[in-house]
């Protein structure tokens, strides 16, 4: 009877096993996707990752970083805001440098009034000092000469009238005398002439040097306040009211990492945006020539797709940088740049910095170099709804 149970038992687990691999092995009925995913809509396309920018004939958008740093004491734009050159953006706290700015300035124009003294020496009042002086000395000069006359003229008639030590004594007065009046002849010439050349060369030196210095502090103040560098939209301020700003930019609260206090565009005054894609370096042989190059837009979660005009690439293969945290670099994979420019058409808001799917091909099919591939269906995989390729950038699409 036991051995019947335990028989009938490893029957009924066999049985569960069976049916258990059976259930479990019926391939799962996919999801289906949120959104139609991105079709190729060329016979013979490259497909790339591709991130808005505002237009610009060089470059990328503007990142303003300042050239101080301090303490954000007050913001002047808003996000979206357009702004012509010049413009002040931000503040920083320039209580200090405004400091030394004023004492610059005002050793540069203490030492100018120097100048301006030396320049306009002799002054009259010195003048007429020094003459008077000289007045006395020739008074008293005179005064121990006719001593001595009278004296002398004395011991001529009569020696025993005046003692030797007496004359002596007036003879000395008088070279007493025609020295003090030689001193102040020549004290007398020298406040006549003015400053001395040599003084008046260094001081204009020295009011030259401070105020370069003035200047420099003054050009330095100036940085305090951050301005446009040319007309454009403000797209983005990550600096915040009373947050620390250096030359490295600030610092982020989500990306944790120093970047640009502001970014800027050129806006929509012409009419066009751009698309900056990255196309791996294995599908470089396969771009079309400039000529020929089209290339289409998928805006992401939507079936919008916008033509693109192909503007320039960029002759430089580069290590491809996540597009999410462009702290990160695929040193592994190289990637050239591809620029082109679009306008959006109305009713559709894009924005700097939003990411799309590209797809560029040729006007001439038989333009794509290499023998045609064949063709390839991209595996799918599903997360969250969302259809994608495994690796889009390192294949090449054919439509079916």
């Amino acid at each position: 009877m036991r051995n019947k149970i335990i028989f009938t038992l490893v029957g009924v687990g066999v049985l569960l096993a069976l049916v258990s691999a059976y259930v479990y092995a019926r391939p799962a009925k996919p999801q289906s996707p949120v959104f139609q995913p991105a079709s190729n809509p060329y016979a013979q396309g490259i497909f790339a990752n591709g991130i808005i920018e505002s237009y610009q004939a060089h470059g990328e958008n503007i990142n303003i970083y300042p050239d101080v740093s301090g303490t954000v004491r007050e913001i002047l734009v808003a996000e979206g805001e357009s702004v012509k050159q010049g413009t002040p953006l931000l503040e920083i706290d320039n209580t200090v440098q405004r400091a030394t700015t004023d004492q610059q300035k005002a050793q540069a124009d203490a030492a100018g009034s120097l100048l301006q003294e030396l320049k306009a020496q002799p002054r009259k009042e010195n003048l007429e000092v020094a003459r008077a002086q000289v007045e006395l000395a020739t008074a008293s000069l005179k005064s121990a000469q006719d001593t001595l006359n009278k004296q002398q003229h004395s011991y001529d008639l009569e020696p025993r009238s005046v003692s030797k030590e007496t004359l002596d004594t007036v003879r000395n007065s008088v070279k007493v005398a025609k020295a003090n009046l030689d001193v102040v002849s020549r004290q007398f010439e020298l406040t006549r002439a003015g400053a001395w050349t040599y003084d008046i060369q260094n001081q204009r030196r020295q009011v030259d040097a401070l105020s370069k210095a003035w200047s420099a502090s003054t050009a330095l103040l100036a940085k305090y306040t951050v301005r446009a560098p040319t007309d454009g939209v403000v797209l983005s301020i990550q600096a915040a009211l009373g947050s620390y700003v250096s030359s490295q930019g600030a610092y982020g609260t989500y990306t944790q990492g120093l970047g640009p206090i502001i970014v800027m565009g050129t806006g929509k005054s012409s009419g066009y945006m751009s698309v900056r894609c990255y196309v791996d370096e294995i599908l470089i042989p396969k771009l079309p020539s400039a000529e020929k190059m089209v290339a289409t837009m998928s805006i992401r979660g939507t079936t919008t797709t916008i033509p693109l005009e192909f503007v320039r690439l960029q002759p430089y293969v580069s290590p491809k940088i996540e597009l999410s945290d462009q702290r990160l670099e695929k040193v592994d994979l190289r990637v050239l740049p591809a620029i082109f420019r679009f306008q959006p058409p109305p009713g559709v808001d894009v924005y700097p910095g939003q990411m799309v799917d590209v797809y560029i091909g040729a006007q001439d099919a038989t333009a794509v170099a290499a023998p045609r591939a064949p063709r390839l269906k991209s595996p799918l995989v599903e997360y969250g709804g969302d259809q994608r390729a495994t690796s889009p950038s390192t294949l090449l699409v054919n439509r079916p």
